[in-house]
């Protein structure tokens, strides 16, 4: 008797590429391809890269970023921000953002970058904002045109550290017919909380805009609380020091506090990258990683990148090793993806539409593939 092909695991990898994916956290700073990070630097003039060789400089990524401290782990950002100052060079990296993703099977997703952040070399926000635009724009054609139909929604984000927040909420509303579907706040979280930008989210609220904050990552549950209770975030970015309100009771099972219950029955997203949180020290390993906790219990957890460059990752390699890590076949898989998608800010009639034409029919027909497979092992 062969076994339900939904469940059978670890899925093989060819599937798992094959699989239509949805990203919601995925930084555009970090994902840039070391090829182009050099070829940058050399057209602008940017002589701090550590190496000019593109494979030595991806590992250097890899490595640089193993630092086990958020702080630690940001410092990286400096190369790739400081190759892209130029309107060609942030074009270029959108485009290439979403052909990559495209590649990897990715149908929807949403990519954040702060535009405070490019303004070094003479740009204002409004022309970083629409290069970027006019680069996924590019992108997304080329990618269909390959064989690989993607959507990309931006993500405005405003550095928690800094005081642009209210401009560039304002600049998320400004777009938001134009590509733009949310905005977030980024960076180092001790010190930083949330609530020092409130301004910023209660103009957002009034302007029915949606955002995420990231939250729960290098800083623990006051962190997520502030960004749920005071800020009135739509979704979590990390979330994952949420198991802090989670212990294990007598009886061995889980007891839920109180902050743990209301994000889980309130349905709120939790936005978790794997292999992000274990180069930052958040997750002892994947095989310890509490998303295999929170899907248990319910939580809607989503799967994610975080930096693709640094974390040397795409979402085929991130749902490879949680299929490995904790036994999960293509219906948990699904489970994800349609979690993400539910949890996208394009309107719901259009998430419902990739949920039902392309979501639900390309997993139908993987656990086809997957049954003929295992019917043709030899007992």
């Amino acid at each position: 008797m062969v076994m339900d092909p939904g469940t059978y695991s670890p899925v093989p990898s060819d599937l798992i590429l094959r699989a239509p994916k949805v990203l919601l956290h995925d930084h555009l700073d970090g994902g840039v391809r070391p090829a182009t990070i050099v070829e940058l630097a050399h057209q602008t003039g940017y002589s701090g890269l550590p190496s000019a060789d593109p494979q030595a400089l991806g590992e250097w990524f890899l490595t640089a970023a193993n630092s086990g401290s958020l702080e630690l782990y940001l410092e990286t950002f400096a190369h790739t921000v400081s190759v892209m100052q130029t309107r060609d060079a942030i074009r270029r990296v959108a485009r290439e953002c979403a052909v990559d993703l495209g590649v990897d099977g990715v149908v929807y997703a949403e990519v954040r970058f702060a535009p405070e952040l490019h303004c070094e070399g003479g740009l204002d926000l409004h022309a970083v904002i629409d290069e970027t635009l006019a680069g996924f724009a590019e992108g997304q054609a080329q990618a269909a045109a390959a064989g690989h139909p993607i959507r990309i929604g931006v993500l405005l984000t405003a550095i928690r550290s800094a005081a642009k927040s209210s401009d560039i909420a304002k600049l998320a509303v400004e777009y938001r017919d134009r590509g733009v579907v949310g905005f977030d706040i980024a960076g180092a979280e001790a010190g930083f909380p949330p609530t020092r930008h409130l301004d910023a989210f209660e103009y957002l609220r009034r302007e029915n805009a949606h955002f995420t904050i990231h939250a729960g990552e290098g800083f623990g549950l006051p962190s997520i609380w502030e960004a749920i209770q005071w800020c009135g975030a739509d979704r979590l970015g990390h979330g994952v020091r949420i198991v802090d309100d989670i212990t294990i009771g007598p009886d061995g099972q889980p007891v839920l506090g109180r902050l743990a219950a209301y994000v889980r029955d309130r349905r709120i997203p939790l936005e978790m990258c794997p292999s992000s949180n274990v180069q930052t020290g958040a997750a002892a390993s994947i095989a310890e990683h509490p998303i295999g906790m929170l899907r248990r219990l319910g939580f809607r957890v989503t799967i994610n990148t975080d930096n693709r460059l640094m974390s040397g990752t795409t979402m085929t390699r991130e749902m490879t090793l949680l299929s490995e890590a904790f036994g999960y076949g293509l219906n948990d898989l699904q489970w994800f993806t349609v979690n993400a998608m539910k949890s996208a800010f394009i309107p719901f009639d259009e998430r419902l539409s990739i949920i039902d034409e392309r979501i639900k029919p390309a997993y139908s027909a993987l656990k086809a593939v997957l049954a003929e497979r295992l019917t043709e092992r030899p007992n």
